[in-house]
């Protein structure tokens, strides 16, 4: 009889999941506009993104170590952690956003995030039955769809972009009441707590420590091409003949992110398939490809830089879920929870260093060099993925596909 239940209770986290993390990128989305009216400068306009990052590094190492997710009801703690950081985001049209304290209620959003996309992927499992690896690809496939939805807003309502602010924390403030009336699957299983003792023994495992290479690779490029896209699309569009080039940058930046949703349920369901590695290590080649030569088609025929922008938006997310899943692997069972932590922990602080690194570089060498850049990161993720695909070891990964 549960098992009946199953899509409107797994759709329901998904589209929650979706409407609360608009929040994520809701003021990155708007950058243009407040840039051109308040003259920010490179590092106030890289805080807005990196803030929330830093936040979410720092609430998701607070959860786990007190282990708040066991601790507090998932649907309550996901509520309420939608609601906070809703009125986080609202309180950014009552304070100068140009100041500092702007940046803090982008952080407070940020610790908000690990109270909603873990605790969500805790509540799906709960109805997982054989299917966790569609599942995950259908959460971070919310997550990315998620990060593209202000894009979609700021479309909507180009006259101001305080209304965009607005939408992102009325459609969380609306998830977070929905969430209260989903049915769960099951119990809840224990979430692994964070142990720092463990961090050492999980680094000298040689097969762990390169699936983590390959996802701080992953990170370096992820979010900073997620930051800055929409700003270099504006940038490229705004010297041809279009009306008005802030809409058309702001829904092309939605369907660029936006389709990367796609990208990530099919790496999910490749790597069950074909293996783990093998989608990684194909989707880091495709990105770093696209990340080489988009910077440089700001002067390209406009379907030619679409095209490119969205083979990158599909390729840049294709393979996140799979280094989770690799550490789930080829982790000890009661080191799970250290290394997925420390995992995430340092691949989104090495994300706020390319994030900062991109505007600078644009400055300099223009937006080739800023997003050529990028693609030093999955290079070396490529690498990374392609040795621990050599070991013995990598005959655990995906029942055997490596």
């Amino acid at each position: 009889m549960a098992q009946a239940g199953k899509p409107f209770a797994v759709g329901m986290i998904t589209i929650c999941q979706l409407m609360a993390l608009a929040l994520w990128f809701s003021a990155t989305a708007v950058l243009p506009q407040l840039r051109a009216e308040f003259d920010l400068g490179a590092v106030q306009s890289s805080l807005f993104t990196s803030s929330v990052l830093l936040g979410f590094v720092l609430g998701t190492l607070i959860s786990a170590f007190f282990g708040l997710a066991d601790r507090v009801e998932p649907r309550r703690f996901w509520a309420a952690s939608a609601l906070i950081a809703a009125t986080a985001n609202l309180l950014i049209l009552t304070v100068p956003v140009d100041g500092v304290v702007v940046i803090g209620l982008r952080l407070i959003t940020g610790i908000c995030m690990a109270g909603i996309y873990p605790i969500g992927m805790k509540m799906v499992a709960t109805w997982s039955r054989g299917d966790t690896g569609f599942l995950v690809g259908l959460l971070v496939g919310a997550l990315t769809m998620g990060s593209a939805l202000p894009h979609l807003f700021a479309v909507a309502v180009p006259l101001d972009w305080r209304m965009v602010i607005v939408i992102a924390s009325i459609s969380a403030y609306i998830a977070g009441v929905a969430i209260l009336f989903v049915k769960l699957g099951g119990t809840p299983g224990k979430s692994p707590r964070f142990d720092p003792r463990m961090v050492g023994q999980i680094w000298s495992n040689k097969p762990l420590r390169h699936a983590c290479y390959g996802y701080f690779g992953h990170m370096w490029e992820l979010y900073a091409m997620w930051g800055w896209i929409g700003l270099f699309l504006y940038g490229a569009l705004s010297g041809r003949e279009f009306d008005n080039p802030g809409i058309w940058a702001a829904l092309l930046t939605f369907a660029i992110v936006g389709i990367g949703a796609f990208g990530s349920l099919a790496g999910g369901l490749l790597a069950d398939r074909i293996g783990r590695t093998t989608v990684t290590m194909a989707a880091m080649a495709v990105s770093g490809i696209c990340a080489l030569v988009a910077g440089a088609l700001g002067d390209a025929s406009v379907p030619i830089l679409i095209v490119v922008c969205i083979v990158w938006g599909i390729s840049v997310i294709a393979d996140s879920a799979q280094f989770s899943s690799c550490v789930i692997e080829l982790a000890d069972p009661h080191q799970v929870g250290t290394a997925l932590t420390m995992q995430n922990a340092i691949g989104f602080l090495i994300a706020l260093g390319s994030i900062h690194l991109v505007p600078v570089i644009a400055d300099g060498f223009g937006w080739w060099g800023a997003f050529a850049m990028l693609a030093v990161g999955p290079l070396l993720g490529f690498i990374a993925m392609g040795r621990l695909r050599n070991m013995p070891e990598a005959i655990r990964l995906a029942g055997g596909r490596r």
